[in-house]
């Protein structure tokens, strides 16, 4: 693995370890950097992303501060900024993957300067809410 590691990965407790990676890996296209399937663990990444999944309901150590039950990680959205979102956008279409947000181009006040994204939500096989977006540049607010 030739990459440097991200100073903040978000790891995200799943219910299916292999049903994540098809969607994390086969419709999103992210790579396994590195796996520890005995214990239920992928090291995933894209484009400078990282993310790590882990198998919630195995023996052994566990992060599982309460209840935990679909949709995971309410309150949250990853935001996970791409190159170009057309690609994965195809990707989902084909899969018949139902979009939480539809694609939308929006405009952030950042100080005294707007920055613009292409986006979309899409929720994973557990719910977590993934915002991927590309970027339109900056303009005077």
């Amino acid at each position: 693995m030739t990459f440097a590691y991200a100073k903040l990965v978000p790891e995200l407790l799943v219910s299916d370890l292999e049903a994540s990676l098809r969607f994390w890996g086969g419709l999103c296209g992210f790579a396994v950097a590195y796996d520890r399937p005995e214990d239920g663990f992928a090291y995933l990444h894209r484009d400078g992303v990282q993310v790590m999944l882990e198998e919630a309901f195995r023996p052994g150590r566990r992060w599982i501060t309460g209840k935990l039950e679909r949709p995971f990680g309410r309150g949250i959205n990853l935001q996970i900024e791409l190159p170009a979102i057309a690609p994965l956008l195809a990707a989902l279409q084909a899969a018949s993957w139902p979009l939480y947000l539809a694609p939308e181009e929006k405009w952030y006040r950042a100080g005294e300067r707007e920055s613009g994204v292409r986006q979309f939500i899409v929720q994973d096989p557990d719910g977590y809410l993934l915002r991927f977006q590309e970027s339109l540049g900056m303009r005077p607010a």
